[in-house]
């Protein structure tokens, strides 16, 4: 209908009566619109109750699937996880039962199983069957061992890839502790332990660290084929303690033997070290006067008591000859180490005594002579520790020891020229911003 035909018989309607006219017919004449479009579904004359639903099969052809092939072989590799053996990981990698029980039982595979550790990349070669082809084991320090199957047997060999070495340099700074803040940092703990080590004759890590402390250390990591298998040694390292610097570099005098120097030639491997431990707290200090925890009276308490957790690395202070190593009344499982210029050592109440600590064996500063324990007469884990001179008791903490001399001066031009690298590398990381890291 024309617009202007509606308006006239609208004209003499009220206003509710003219809106509800004008929606009635919009309604009405759009009517004829949606008819049109529905009748676009369905042809005319249609009768949809006449219509049979019809059923159609086609053979459709399908690809030939080819046989698995003799010669094809499934590479699968792996990770040998904590508390792993040898049989789990191999059965993660799809390896067959029986072929893995064939393996465990040749000849040469009992120490190389009893030497495999976490971390360690498993590689299988199998058939699609499983049956074992080839094993490859990556080991940190020595070339991929491959058992190559031969008949019923399977061979050991060692693969020609040679290891690559890279050096890394990373910084950190102390938040709780050392090892915390390496961690934070991605440094292995391989390199931290080197790092605590080296500075052992400078800082007391149980007593002198402080929040804000920073580090900076030059390491090496061992890589095969792209991949890290392993951190290698320190080559430099800075520590930022309560203010003061301390560095050191990584000297190899002309017979071979590797040490750590200040940068000027200064040698750092004191007579002897301030702690036997890496990390303790003293319990008990050297006193002429105590009342004995177990025995209840008072005597005189001839060193300090370090408490550690049961099983803590002890550490010979300092290059010595084993005079004593078994029990001794009070004292437990003890240690007695003698050095130089009528200096000994005492370590006792240990839980256990490292391999080979036996009487005339000669022992090197910061070698692993024991463990803590609480043996003895002892009211808990911690090490008691004495140096006597000349048979007569010294406070440890107080007693001035003798030190190392520095480097010959026919050796300074070959050190200044080796650890030059080191020393500008450890001066890059000095500019860079530190992050938090622990």
């Amino acid at each position: 209908m024309p617009l202007t035909k509606l308006r006239i018989l609208t004209d003499g309607l009220t206003g509710a009566e003219r809106r509800f006219s004008l929606r009635t017919l919009v309604i009405l004449s759009s009517l004829p619109l949606f008819g049109v479009v529905a009748a676009f579904g369905l042809a005319p004359d249609t009768n949809t109750l006449d219509i049979t639903p019809q059923t159609v099969t086609e053979a459709i052809a399908l690809p030939t699937l080819a046989a698995a092939s003799v010669d094809e072989t499934y590479e699968r590799e792996g990770e040998l996880q904590p508390g792993d053996t040898l049989a789990q990981a191999l059965a993660r990698l799809k390896v067959d039962d029986l072929e893995i029980q064939r393996l465990l039982a040749a000849p040469n595979m009992r120490p190389i199983a009893k030497g495999l550790r976490a971390g360690q990349r498993v590689h299988a070669t199998t058939t699609p069957d499983g049956d074992l082809l080839a094993v490859s084991f990556e080991r940190r320090d020595a070339p991929t061992l491959t058992l190559q199957r031969q008949g019923e047997d399977f061979v050991a060999a060692e693969s020609d890839a040679t290891l690559e070495s890279r050096v890394v340099m990373k910084s950190g700074r102390i938040l709780t502790s050392l090892y915390g803040a390496t961690d934070s940092a991605g440094i292995p703990g391989k390199i931290a332990d080197q790092i605590a080590q080296a500075f052992s004759t400078r800082i007391d890590f149980r007593e002198d660290l402080r929040r804000d402390d920073t580090f900076s250390v030059v390491y090496t990591v061992s890589y095969r084929n792209g991949e890290p298998v392993g951190a290698g040694k320190m080559l430099a390292a800075e520590f930022v303690n309560a203010g003061r610097t301390h560095r050191v570099v990584l000297y190899q005098d002309p017979l071979g033997r590797e040490d750590y120097y200040t940068p000027e030639g200064e040698s750092l491997k004191k007579g002897f070290l301030r702690s036997p431990l890496e990390f303790s707290r003293v319990t008990s200090s050297f006193t002429n006067s105590r009342k004995h925890p177990v025995y209840g009276f008072h005597r005189a308490h001839t060193g300090v008591d370090l408490g550690a957790p049961t099983g803590t690395r002890v550490k010979a202070t300092a290059d010595a000859v084993v005079s004593f190593a078994g029990r001794r009344g009070g004292y437990g499982n003890l240690v007695v180490l003698r050095h130089h210029n009528g200096y000994e050592t005492y370590y006792a109440h240990l839980s256990a005594f490292a391999s080979g600590i036996r009487p005339g064996r000669a022992i090197a500063q910061g070698e692993v002579i024991a463990f803590v324990g609480s043996t003895g007469a002892s009211t808990g884990p911690h090490l008691h520790y004495e140096v006597r001179i000349a048979g007569k008791p010294q406070n440890p903490m107080a007693i001035k020891l003798p030190g190392s001399p520095p480097l010959a001066a026919s050796q300074l031009a070959q050190f200044r020229s080796q650890t030059a690298n080191w020393s500008e590398k450890l001066a890059l990381l000095r500019g860079t911003n530190l992050a938090a890291l622990d």
